[in-house]
């Protein structure tokens, strides 16, 4: 069992982290995940999966949350973000998983929520299902579509508090920094009263590119290994509306370039951004949606919720790298953990 990054003796900026230092440190939020390893033959090796990030414990499609979401580089192929982008509002678990298999977990989120919600489609309008995306296809044979609608639908029903991360759920098959990446997480505290929790899919960047730790030559040609991407979730229980959202989605992306991050032309390096402080019902008699009073934006509690979405997120991506186990891929491919001797380099505060 490898290890998050500050149970090795480092620590990342100067806020608090939460109880568990996961994004399911912001009430309400659980994460579910599916992972699939397969060998078939040498050249059909299955290492995949899907990840479930559930906003709140409720109906999302009755009860929307605000949200927000931030394109750094748009190389990529997430579905639902230009809904998010116009009503500022998500209505259902945020999905991940390969490339090929966007439309797969779309359909199972899709009957998930027809199932949970009859209204949809028949009394009332459609539904927007968020799912975003990696390309894990260095390790993974993803021509194979091996994630079906029923992962994605498993997914949903197996989130919790607990959640795992290293090379898991949709982390299964990624690389990042040349070694093995996958699902990260992290959190903090701000102002001593709201929490920010970040978690990513980190499949980006090259060995050399990586900070703070000496380069190991890779046993591998890198050019073999696609650009990458990186899904940066970030929530929150802080009290903000889908403008303010942006603004901390934005602030993620920060937290992305202290890793030494080049934001690489094929990457598609993308935030989405949540609170669950309040919801949106989607039935109202009302033409006025109230709201609960608003952090101001030039109060010092804002610049300390942007300061925790920063280190939560470059936390996150490095518990990716430290949690992740060595893992064998198609065609004798191997992703590499991150060796711990190599931190002894980092110039970060020891506990």
């Amino acid at each position: 069992m490898r290890s998050k990054l500050r149970d090795l003796g480092f620590s990342i900026g100067t806020l608090p982290t939460g109880e568990r230092n996961h994004i399911t440190d912001v009430p309400g939020v659980r994460v579910g995940h599916v992972t699939i390893r397969e060998d078939i033959d040498e050249r059909t090796v299955i290492r995949t999966g899907v990840t479930a990030v559930l906003p709140h414990g409720g109906n999302w499609f009755l009860e929307k949350v605000p949200a927000a979401c931030f394109v750094l580089n748009g190389f990529g192929k997430t579905a639902g973000l230009v809904q998010v982008e116009e009503l500022g509002t998500i209505e259902s678990p945020i999905m991940l998983t390969n490339t090929f298999s966007v439309g797969a977990v779309w359909q199972g989120t899709l009957e998930h929520m027809l199932a949970m919600t009859p209204e949809i489609g028949d009394t009332t309008g459609s539904v927007n299902i968020v799912v975003g995306e990696c390309n894990d296809s260095y390790l993974n044979t993803a021509r194979a579509l091996s994630v079906t609608k029923e992962h994605a639908k498993q997914a949903i029903a197996e989130a919790r508090v607990d959640m795992e991360e290293g090379a898991v759920g949709a982390g299964t098959g990624m690389m990042c920094f040349g070694w093995k990446g996958g699902i990260g997480s992290s959190s903090r505290i701000a102002g001593g009263m709201y929490t920010v929790g970040a978690l990513v899919v980190s499949n980006f960047g090259r060995r050399e590119e990586l900070r703070l730790v000496p380069y190991v030559p890779p046993s591998f040609d890198e050019r073999d290994v696609p650009a990458g991407s990186i899904m940066m979730i970030v929530a929150t229980d802080a009290p903000l509306d889908a403008r303010q959202l942006k603004r901390l989605a934005k602030r993620a992306a920060v937290g992305l370039a202290r890793t030494g991050s080049h934001v690489h032309h094929g990457s598609g390096d993308i935030v989405i951004t949540f609170s669950n402080a309040y919801t949106i019902p989607h039935f109202s008699d009302s033409s006025h949606q109230p709201l609960p009073p608003l952090v101001r934006d030039d109060a010092p509690l804002m610049n300390e919720l942007f300061q925790a979405a920063i280190e939560a997120t470059e936390e996150a991506i490095w518990n990716a790298l430290t949690t992740a186990e060595t893992t064998t891929g198609r065609n004798g491919r191997v992703g590499e953990a991150i060796p711990y001797s190599l931190l002894r380099w980092i110039k970060w505060t020891e506990k």
